[in-house]
């Protein structure tokens, strides 16, 4: 396998994680308002929510309208989350809440960067590799790998709101490999992201060279998933070479 000359990589998931969970951060702005919640209900709602939504991308949109269309889909599954649970009627002023909830989110406040994250990226830049990113995001993502130091390491941002489409299509991927000339020539990219239908396959589909980040070391479902060139952190990559098969 060919060193690459750029690798993608997923934010949420790979790069960066909600600091506790979902539920604890939506808690803390609710305490805000005066409003207690069950933090792990409402996590488990908002993964429910979350899983049964569209993916977040506006084909055909102007892209000025797009921010308002980002935060119209969260508003909606904020507000859907909260309907399961019940507590959308504890709150005096929804909109007040979402409003700064969904500031709240672009901030580097609710989110923690990996361990492994930085030395990998220092290491590839290291060794001349171009880094991207490349997430079903919103815009606000700018803003978050800004305030977590993270901005100086990439030389492109794709994401789904602005792409018009949502991994694993092979649109957003297209998309990302126009940004560095590699339309004729995927192979010579690398994806790294922690979903394995939404990174692995989708990159796979289009001629990528992916892998699979199980942080978790969730065990694998079926045999595609056995099969795939899986690692535990992104220096799995470094210190095992590109045979990082398990």
């Amino acid at each position: 396998m060919r060193s690459p000359q750029v690798i993608y990589l997923d934010a949420v998931g790979t790069l960066f994680g909600v600091r506790g969970s979902v539920g604890e951060q939506y808690a803390k702005v609710a305490a805000d308002f005066g409003v207690r919640l069950d933090a792990d209900l409402i996590n488990r709602s908002f993964y429910h929510s979350f899983q049964s939504a569209p993916r977040i991308a506006f084909p055909d949109l102007p892209q000025s309208d797009i921010p308002i269309a980002e935060y119209q889909w969260w508003r909606s599954l904020a507000q859907q989350t909260f309907n399961q649970t019940g507590d959308l009627i504890k709150f005096a002023n929804f909109e007040a809440f979402f409003k700064q909830l969904y500031a709240y989110f672009a901030t580097a406040a609710p989110w923690f960067v990996y361990e492994d994250v930085q030395i990998a990226l220092d290491t590839w830049r290291q060794q001349g590799i171009t880094i991207g990113v490349l997430s079903n995001f919103d815009s606000r993502v700018y803003k978050v790998i800004a305030a977590l130091g993270l901005k100086h390491y990439f030389e492109s941002i794709t994401i789904s709101t602005e792409s018009g489409a949502a991994k694993p299509e092979s649109l957003i991927f297209e998309a990302a490999l126009a940004k560095h000339q590699l339309e004729r020539s995927p192979d010579l990219a690398w994806h790294i992201g922690d979903s394995f239908s939404e990174d692995y396959e989708g990159a796979n589909t289009i001629g990528i060279t992916a892998f699979w980040l199980n942080r978790d070391r969730r065990p694998t479902k079926n045999l595609a998933q056995q099969a795939a060139r899986t690692i535990h952190l992104l220096t799995d990559l470094q210190q095992k070479g590109s045979n990082s098969h398990q």
